[in-house]
């Protein structure tokens, strides 16, 4: 059984990011219908279309606004926390078209909770005189034919936005919808490229089906320690992560506890690798710290670039570990800004790496 599905719940860090989703699709659906119903009624002075309710006072807005958060709350779960497992074992289609159905019958709860709300709070009715309105206005047609579209709609593109949100990196989907890379930028920026440790003999010994599933447990933990210190996840290649921060002296911290956190993770799930591959991953890490450019490339796949020397640096120093059997090698100049007074240092001088014209100073490492 794969460690993504052994661990179900997910891990404080991804709990913490799919709540902070589900809250931004709750928000983002109340704007969206208070923005509508507002304009609708209060600005452009539609007809009231429905009977039973007097959408030109603001009680019934705010009523109607409050059920729509607590609702969306309730999608929101299903979308963040129920998609997610179901997205493991079933296609893409059958998981739309099932939260399809499940969201289409919440929205028909919805309804009847806000009849129900209003004719207590506003219209001061009786249940059965607010259930009846309910039941006649429910399978009214025209109201369902204006009504259900209206939802799928929602329901498609908040799906769409969260899978397309998914494939990158958290903050990368955003920059990539304002368009902030539109043009290439020059970003002082700590990079570090990850990658398996003796992965061909691992790979020999578990045969193929089984060395990728071997490698997706072992990104899936390496992943999570990046996530939880707001590391943008540049790129997967192989057995590789690459991930980088914006340079401060707080992300110069948060890539050295990446670093701590990741081998702490895979430490703390050894066991459950040895049972089921028989080998626990270790990995290796170059780190640098320099300019590089960033941009928008594509143009039916589109995703955001990293180039120049800094990127060839760090990963000819990720290289250099197999070279100088070390496991956890820095640039000088990233060194230079870590606090090191708790950690055992090597000296490596000046390095001779593949492809650069001159030396660079590196150190290695010991966790």
């Amino acid at each position: 059984m794969a460690l993504s599905t052994v661990i179900r719940s997910g891990p404080p860090v991804l709990k913490k990011y799919r709540y902070k989703l589900l809250l931004a699709i709750a928000i983002a659906w109340t704007i969206i219908d208070g923005t509508y119903m507002t304009i609708k009624y209060y600005i452009i002075g539609a007809e009231n279309d429905n009977h039973f309710f007097e959408y030109r006072e603001w009680r019934t807005l705010i009523l109607r606004e409050v059920l729509v958060f607590i609702t969306s709350c309730l999608i929101g779960y299903l979308l963040v926390f129920r998609q997610q497992r179901m997205h493991k074992s079933v296609p893409l289609w059958v998981n739309f078209a099932l939260n399809t159905i499940i969201l289409l019958v919440i929205s028909f709860v919805f309804n009847l909770l806000f009849h129900f709300c209003y004719s207590v709070f506003i219209s001061k009715l009786s249940v059965s005189s607010a259930f009846n309105e309910f039941i006649h206005d429910a399978f009214y047609t025209y109201w369902l034919l204006q009504k259900i579209p209206h939802w799928l709609l929602i329901f498609l593109v908040t799906m769409l936005v969260m899978e397309l949100a998914e494939k990158y990196s958290p903050g990368v989907f955003r920059d990539i919808l304002l368009g902030k890379y539109l043009q290439p930028r020059i970003e002082k920026r700590i990079v570090m490229f990850m990658d398996l440790k003796d992965s061909t003999p691992i790979a020999e010994k578990l045969g193929t089906k089984e060395y990728f599933r071997f490698i997706r447990d072992f990104i899936y933990l390496v992943s999570i320690a990046m996530i939880e210190y707001n590391g943008r996840i540049y790129q997967y290649v192989g057995d590789e992560v690459v991930v980088s921060w914006m340079f401060s002296a707080t992300n110069v911290r948060k890539c050295r506890d990446t670093l701590i956190e990741a081998r702490r993770l895979l430490q703390r799930n050894s066991n459950r690798f040895r049972r089921s591959y028989g080998v626990v991953p270790e990995f290796r890490v170059g780190i640098h710290v320099g300019d590089v450019t960033v941009g928008e490339i594509g143009v039916i796949k589109k995703d955001i670039a990293m180039s120049g020397d800094t990127m060839n640096t760090t990963a000819r120093i990720r290289t250099a570990c197999s070279e100088l059997n070390q496991k956890f090698i820095v640039s000088k100049a990233f060194a230079d800004l870590m606090d090191l007074k708790e950690w055992q240092l090597e000296d490596l001088g000046l390095v001779d790496l593949k492809g650069k014209k001159e030396g660079i100073e590196l150190v290695a490492l010991k966790i």
